[in-house]
């Protein structure tokens, strides 16, 4: 059972009667409607004044950042979706090309990557084949790079050597990692778990000078003609790495939980080993000092954790030459799944929502806000977020109109990357590629992308995105309701259009392109390229229809 499924599953409602209470009082009273915030430079006209009540959303003036429309299209995946062949589970020593292909959709990947894999039993290193499992990371890693892909290596979940100190009732690989006895606010508390990110960290990371006496692997064999590690540095294969995942687990125990000092202290030692004080093979900076530290994806996705976390380095670590504090984190990082409860408060969900009618506007505004009031701004990102088909689950894609959950999740996640990215956020992984159970009702069980070697609807529109515009920046917000987004790249312009609802509403919008034809591009399920449909404009004017599916439209000669 995966960690995800896990969570769910402890947080199931159990009365339906409350779940309709909370579902209307949502959507009459406490939907809290996106807040647009086109960058300051565009010099279109900007839709403004909006009130919130209406139900309309509200443009405000920010500042963008300028990232590539294809970065919000990364996806959560696991080790076997890369190497396993349902038909030869065994078979681990090659790429399975079928799901390799559904893979190649995405721009990232965020790897779950069990430390128990890489550290089966203490101070023993294996990756290419890993001693847990005979998974082979250098394969992986090496194919995401020649296919251009970002990877996230997101380290977790403890090993059971460290779960087995624990008492019996405490034991948990999702324990904060640290030897049971030993003070979660204390760094060195965490040198088994900063040791282990040295080792990865020079492996995969693009520092060939690191010193190979502080490498080591287990080059045993478990069996005849059982391939032996060997040390390797520097492959230049990942660029970032993350540090664990959701630290502040308020539906677990103590044992799992940290506070955002304690979490700090955490990556601390994860980051440089504690500034160095843990020794030379500790932390990921003292083996690649240009690998990028991301903070633990955060569930509730409260900035006061960031600020109190930063508040501890100002303390504990203090200012960099630069003036700014010595973080030990290089990225932000935090969860959400768009639905109509309220993360913030821990208020439970009935159902999904589109990004537009949920809090995710809101809470992508208060982490970037405050990232770029650092003196030294860092990056946002968000590593999870999703939708279910099983209509069973409180985060399902609802039926619209004559649309299929399949069709809905399909819709929202696109307008999720499009909201992200109009909000600040650098980057977007979703969750995942595969159902965690398919037809199960729990939460975040049938979060899938893609199922029996196919893509659904969902990954069809980002593939098709991605191709037709992946490389375009938000240059700004046109208009809220429909809402118009107006992308660049180069001398290039295109325009995102789609309705910010979920009742199957359709509407007009006229683009003055000032061009004597127009290219309209549509979302086809089941395509690798959007369809091109060639019109042309009135006085360089077009009116276009516009339905909750994005479209894309281009003027052109």
């Amino acid at each position: 059972m995966s960690t995800k499924l896990h969570r769910g599953m402890q947080i199931v409602f159990h009365s339906k009667i409350l779940a309709v209470i909370l579902f209307s009082t949502f959507l009459f009273s406490r939907c809290r409607p996106e807040r647009l915030t086109p960058p300051a430079q565009n010099s279109e006209k900007m839709s403004a004044g909006v009130i919130d009540a209406s139900g309309k959303l509200r443009l405000n003036s920010y500042s963008g950042v300028g990232v590539q429309l294809k970065d919000m299209f990364g996806i959560n995946a696991y080790e076997w979706n890369f190497l396993q062949d349902p038909a030869n589970p065994n078979l681990k020593s090659t790429i399975y090309e079928t799901n390799m292909a559904l893979i190649k959709s995405f721009s990232g990947v965020r790897h779950y990557l069990g430390w128990a894999r890489m550290e089966s039993t203490k101070g023993n290193y294996t990756f290419s084949p890993t001693h847990e499992g005979s998974w082979d990371y250098d394969l992986i890693y090496n194919r995401c790079k020649q296919e251009g892909i970002l990877v996230l290596a997101d380290i977790k979940n403890c090993p059971p050597w460290l779960v087995s100190t624990y008492p019996n009732d405490m034991q948990d690989l999702e324990n904060a990692p640290l030897l049971y006895g030993l003070s979660k606010a204390d760094p060195a508390s965490y040198v088994e778990q900063a040791r282990m990110a040295f080792q990865f960290a020079a492996r995969y990371g693009y520092n060939a000078n690191v010193d190979r006496s502080l490498v080591k692997v287990d080059s045993s064999v478990r069996w005849t003609n059982d391939p032996p590690n060997q040390v390797k540095v520097g492959m230049s294969v990942v660029s970032y790495v993350e540090c664990d995942n959701e630290r502040d687990k308020w539906w677990k125990g103590p044992a799992t939980q940290q506070t955002a000092e304690e979490y700090a202290a955490n990556m601390s030692a994860f980051y440089d080993g504690d500034k160095g004080k843990l020794g030379k093979n500790a932390g990921v900076k003292n083996a690649d000092p240009n690998m990028k530290v991301v903070m633990g994806g955060l569930a509730t996705c409260n900035v006061d954790f960031v600020k109190k976390m930063v508040e501890w380095c100002r303390t504990n670590r203090g200012y960099r030459a630069d003036g700014s504090v010595d973080l030990c984190f290089d990225i932000i990082n935090y969860h959400y799944y768009n639905n109509n409860g309220n993360i913030l408060t821990h208020q439970s969900a009935t159902i999904g929502l589109p990004p537009e009618l949920s809090m995710a506007g809101q809470i992508a505004d208060s982490f970037v806000q405050y990232a770029n009031s650092l003196t030294k701004p860092l990056p946002v990102w968000v590593t999870e977020s999703g939708y279910d088909i099983n209509q069973g689950s409180y985060q399902k894609a609802l039926y619209v109109g004559d649309k299929l959950p399949k069709d809905t999740q399909a819709d929202w996640i696109l307008r999720t990357s499009l909201l992200y990215i109009r909000h600040g956020i650098q980057r977007v992984f979703y969750y995942q590629l595969f159902d965690d159970t398919p037809n199960v009702d729990v939460q975040y069980a049938t979060s899938g992308l893609a199922e029996n070697g196919k893509r659904r609807p969902a990954a069809d529109f980002i593939l098709q995105t991605s191709k037709l515009m992946g490389s375009y920046t938000y240059s700004g917000t046109v208009n809220a309701d429909p809402l118009v987004d107006k992308y660049i790249s180069g001398s290039q312009t295109m325009y995102a259009l789609t309705i910010p609802d979920f009742r199957a509403r359709t509407g007009t919008y006229t683009l003055d392109l000032g061009t004597p034809k127009a290219n309209i591009y549509t979302l086809k399920t089941g395509a690798d390229e959007a369809v091109k449909t060639q019109v042309n404009t009135v006085d360089g004017k077009l009116t276009v229809t516009v339905s909750e599916t994005p479209i894309f439209v281009q003027g052109t000669n």
